[in-house]
């Protein structure tokens, strides 16, 4: 039982999206009448007033621990949840006027979007595998069923049924190696692990047991050989799902694993640092090949988000200080271009009718220059063509790798890299070189033509001025590792060297 209520304070956020959570589901139920649109922008909201309370703790830092040492509020744990917040809140927006379009808006999807947010946020802070473990099937829950939410469509419950069915093994797999982990070493709280890691007495058991939470883990974020439901799961969930999927639970479980991998394990990066790089590896390869032959664009960029896992994956493996601040700037980075690109997927239509297929944005510069020029941008920063963001995200990385001595890790993500600028081309050719068959339907909607055409210009600019993102990225990685970083390289120079793709 807590009696200080000041004990909560660095749980303030995640209390707070728990109430709304639960204030708008009695809302939906009690209220006469059709409560989705009432709903929906109280969520909206919500989530952003919990993000700027989020922004306002910067007093509490690794010494703020809650839940008697089970959660803590740091500065990496703070960025983390602000590009999750930011990611479940653009995805929202851009889901309301596609579910209305559809007839199929109802109170029940903020709520599920809302409870998911709260299990990342609760993932993102875990200091205790057990706190960690519950946030995960807290957000689970709530994806399973968001998955299928469209019940009378066979596509969206075939998917719903997908994801659960092999969510349950990654679960059973997560538990199973921290099982291992507190049979072995006797705690399952992070502080108790690393005091046992810094001592040398942690076990063989223990090390094997690493190894199933990263391939737990691993599902979450569709990492390679654990991504077998991303694609038809992208394909069959509504496309506002879709675009969820790609990037809010990706950051929180991400930053999930990079804290247990680098908080209580720290000390034996050498020995976990081999697993890391080859799902790293599996990821950038599979992701840039397998997209190559498809047609429908959910499961170009079902491959595509499973590539640009094995990247952000190379900052986990470097171990550093640096890798962190890598992951960071690249999950920032690529929250913005995926948020992006949905929705402009979530706008296509033909006549009033969802259309999928990428051969459907061909001539689009021709029925719509400025969603096409959105587009072209946001494609040419996803292959990592300076001096768009998405070169940046790709360079600190690469660097990190680099600087650690991974430079076979860093040669193959170059290289995949200039083979994923296939596909991303291609989407530029058909929509600029190609006649338009039959026009698309023009982007409608504040939200959607808002977060195209500022995502677009976000990725323009940001080379003008990294210094906020960088320096916060910085920040939240020492708060993380302990140890400090080099200064970040300044942008003229990288624009003047020789470019990465």
């Amino acid at each position: 039982m807590i009696t200080d209520p000041l004990a909560l304070m660095p749980a303030l956020p995640e209390v707070l999206m728990a109430l709304l959570g639960m204030g708008l589901l009695m809302t939906g139920v009690f209220r006469k009448g059709d409560t989705a649109p009432l709903v929906c922008r109280v969520a909206l909201i919500g989530l952003a007033l919990v993000a700027a309370l989020v922004i306002s703790q910067p007093g509490w830092g690794h010494a703020a621990p809650a839940f008697g040492g089970l959660f803590v509020n740091d500065a990496f744990a703070r960025f983390a949840k602000l590009l999750t917040l930011a990611g479940s809140g653009l995805t929202l927006a851009l889901a309301l006027d596609w579910l209305a379009r559809e007839k199929d808006l109802r109170f029940e999807f903020p709520i599920l979007i809302v409870f998911a947010t709260l299990g990342m946020m609760m993932m993102i802070s875990a200091n205790d595998l057990m706190a960690a473990y519950l946030g995960v099937e807290l957000q689970s829950l709530a994806l399973y069923v968001v998955a299928a939410y469209q019940r009378d469509n066979t596509r969206s419950t075939e998917a719903g049924l997908k994801y659960f069915v092999l969510g349950a093994l990654a679960s059973g797999l997560l538990l199973y190696g921290m099982s291992l982990v507190y049979g072995f070493a006797g705690t399952t709280n992070f502080d108790g692990l690393r005091s046992l890691a810094d001592s040398g007495e942690v076990s063989t058991g223990v090390l094997v047991g690493v190894v199933f939470i990263i391939a737990g883990l691993a599902f979450k974020v569709s990492a390679v050989p654990f991504h077998m439901w991303t694609p038809d799961v992208y394909e069959g969930a509504p496309t506002p799902v879709t675009a969820f999927f790609s990037v809010a639970p990706k950051i929180a479980a991400l930053a999930l694993l990079a804290r247990v991998m680098i908080d209580p394990f720290g000390p034996y990066t050498d020995d976990w640092r081999q697993v890391v790089v080859l799902i790293s590896i599996l990821s950038m390869i599979l992701g840039a090949f397998a997209a190559i032959a498809q047609n429908n664009i959910k499961r170009l960029m079902a491959y595509s988000s499973i590539g640009h896992v094995g990247y952000a994956l190379i900052g986990i493996a470097a171990g550093t200080t640096e890798g962190i601040r890598g992951l960071l700037v690249y999950l920032a980075i690529y929250l913005i271009m995926n948020v992006g690109t949905f929705a402009l997927i979530l706008s296509m239509r033909r006549r009033g009718q969802r259309v999928e297929a990428i051969t459907d944005l061909t001539g689009l510069s021709r029925t719509a220059p400025l969603s096409a020029a959105a587009m072209g941008v946001l494609m040419f920063s996803m292959a990592g063509i300076p001096p768009l963001a998405g070169f940046f995200g790709k360079f600190y990385v690469f660097m990190a790798a680099i600087n650690h001595g991974l430079y076979t890790l860093a040669v193959i993500g170059v290289l995949s890299s200039v083979v994923a600028a296939f596909y991303y081309l291609r989407i530029v050719k058909l929509m600029f070189f190609d006649e338009p068959v039959e026009a698309l339907d023009p982007v409608s909607g504040t939200a959607p033509r808002l977060v195209l055409y500022g995502g677009a210009l976000a990725i323009c600019l940001f080379f003008l001025a990294p210094g906020v993102l960088v320096t916060g990225a910085e920040a939240a990685a020492v708060a993380l590792t302990g140890q400090p970083v080099a200064p970040a390289p300044v942008p003229s120079s990288l624009l003047s060297s020789t470019a990465l793709p």
